[in-house]
């Protein structure tokens, strides 16, 4: 009888400790340990007193954890940004914009190297008709280099008009002038020989004299240094 009440004494207690404001973890510890049977308080005291100091440790250093979180809100907003979850960026992929292409502005045409009127035009490509009439495209585009060469050249008059009225002695530099051959209208071949070369894309070395060795009679001009023979024709300087 006596033993009985005692049991049901350290149960009552058991189970009062528990439900007066001990929290979970406390409650799991209290529920590894297991019922001693006594027969008096006195060994309840000794069966129970580890137990509850044990308890009363663990309660005193979960409120200290509390404590040191409430008095340190960063830590609690670093527990809180560790739970954070990222959502992952859409995986579908972004529409790029299509890049815009500025053209290439196109070529200019070469300008003229020597600006001359419309008549003088006429006349020197009359002068390329009557002197490489026979000869290839190359032949008249390389007689009219030889004018403008004239023009640049100190030696000569600075115009085409000059260059192809000039007289030398008493003759025209030029046969054709003498002879009235460049009276007569230019071909479209020779206008476009005289377009090309305005452009001087090649000065043929700077050549200023041309002739026809076959029918040539001055023996000073086969002195000159030859660059260049097209057709008939012996370009030198």
């Amino acid at each position: 009888m006596k033993n009985t009440y005692f049991k049901k004494v350290a149960v009552a207690c058991v189970a009062t400790f528990a439900f007066i404001g001990i929290h979970n973890s406390t409650v799991e510890a209290i529920t590894q340990y297991e019922v001693v049977n006594v027969d008096s308080l006195v060994d309840i005291g000794q069966a129970y007193g580890p137990i509850m100091n044990e308890m009363n440790q663990e309660n005193n250093q979960n409120d200290d954890e509390k404590e040191i979180i409430l008095n340190k809100p960063d830590l609690v907003e670093e527990q809180s940004a560790e739970t954070q979850v990222e959502v992952p960026a859409s995986s579908e992929p972004e529409t790029a914009e299509p890049e815009m292409v500025t053209p290439e502005p196109a070529a200019e045409p070469a300008a003229p190297a020597v600006t001359i009127s419309t008549q003088e035009k006429d006349l020197f490509a009359r002068l390329v008709e009557a002197e490489a009439k026979g000869e290839s495209y190359e032949g008249k585009v390389a007689v009219a280099t030889v004018v403008l060469n004239r023009v640049d050249s100190p030696e000569f008059p600075d115009t085409v008009t000059g260059v192809i009225k000039e007289v030398v002695g008493d003759a025209y530099a030029f046969s054709p002038v003498q002879n009235g051959e460049i009276n007569k209208p230019a071909s479209d071949e020779a206008i476009r020989a005289v377009e090309e070369a305005l452009t001087r894309q090649d000065r043929l070395n700077d050549s200023i004299y041309f002739y026809n060795p076959e029918i040539a009679t001055d023996t000073w001009i086969t002195t000159r240094e030859v660059v260049k023979t097209i057709g008939n024709h012996v370009f030198a300087k």
